[in-house]
């Protein structure tokens, strides 16, 4: 594939495709939906086929290839039968009935999880991570279905020793995103990458001189344009799945993802921060328990906390 991106792993090849589908034009937009709705016949096909099927050229097939980063229709449709393959395998050891059902969610759940952050750029991903540990201020920003990984990722910021505003509102977040300064950070999550009340917090954000970090589905976006450092995560709907559930699910992923890269360059803080959480969490059960039951001895975390007051 192109220097942008690796082999997806097993399972990923067609979230690769769904990530980049939206930049292609409209012939080669054909050509690569079929390799997703169709992959068991698609390997059987040569360019030709391809290109029959979708009502354009060969040339349009093999642009299109190399335009989804693969080295030629070969490569993809090679990386296809790899795919399939591992399904049918995966599959047939699935038991019957409602344990079979249950067992074959998760495992098309982890097989998401695990194939959704292939398009991750690695070195994009590192950029990210430096940006926001060391940026004075940094807004996360995020509306509809992906605002609960947004405002996730910014509890987990906070918890790990890098403060951060997250405004539930979009015109709240706008309003916070015009006031950023050079060095400042607005990271922004969207699984579309167009939703318009997010992008109007991006723009302010870039207009404002902020480094943009966008976190999408799809390469080729809206808010690729606004985005300084670029994070693309998978973008296949599932049967099994209406879609919200698995752009969350990937979202999620790939922020606590960064949270995590964020805390281990800001280890001392990071660890000052979760030993105060700890603390905390551990005497508001304590006084919750003692609340309940007024005959329980006082704990030594409630003992403390009272010596403190």
């Amino acid at each position: 594939m192109n220097a942008r991106f690796a082999d997806p792993p097993v399972g990923g090849t067609i979230d690769h495709i769904m990530s980049v589908l939206p930049s292609l034009n409209p012939g080669a937009q054909r050509a690569a939906l079929i390799c997703v709705d169709r992959p068991d016949e698609v390997v059987e096909m040569s360019g030709a086929d391809l290109a029959e099927a979708a009502e354009t050229s060969p040339a349009t097939v093999s642009r299109m290839s190399k335009a989804l980063g693969f080295r030629s229709f070969q490569h993809l449709r090679l990386l296809l039968v790899r795919d399939l393959g591992a399904a049918a395998q995966s599959d047939s050891s699935t038991p019957q009935g409602t344990a079979g059902r249950l067992q074959q969610l998760a495992e098309r759940a982890g097989s998401m999880i695990q194939s959704s952050l292939a398009s991750v750029d690695a070195d994009s991903f590192e950029a990210a991570a430096d940006a926001i540990a060391a940026t004075p201020r940094l807004l996360v920003v995020g509306t509809g279905a992906s605002a609960p990984p947004a405002q996730s990722a910014a509890l987990a910021f906070v918890m790990n020793g890098r403060a951060c505003e997250a405004p539930a509102d979009g015109v709240a977040q706008q309003l916070a995103a015009s006031t950023l300064r050079q060095g400042d950070v607005c990271l922004v999550v969207s699984s579309s990458g167009a939703n318009a009340v997010t992008l109007a917090a991006a723009t302010a954000a870039g207009d404002a001189g902020a480094t943009v970090v966008g976190i999408t589905s799809f390469a080729k976006s809206p808010l690729a344009d606004r985005a300084d450092l670029l994070l693309v995560t998978g973008a296949r709907f599932r049967a099994w799945d209406p879609g919200a559930l698995g752009s969350s699910l990937a979202q999620t992923l790939l922020v606590s993802a960064l949270q995590m890269a964020v805390a281990d360059r800001m280890a001392d803080v990071a660890e000052r921060a979760r030993a105060a959480v700890r603390d905390e969490v551990l005497g508001i059960v304590t006084d919750a328990d003692s609340d309940t039951d007024p005959d329980e001895a006082e704990s030594p975390v409630s003992a403390e906390r009272s010596r403190g007051q």
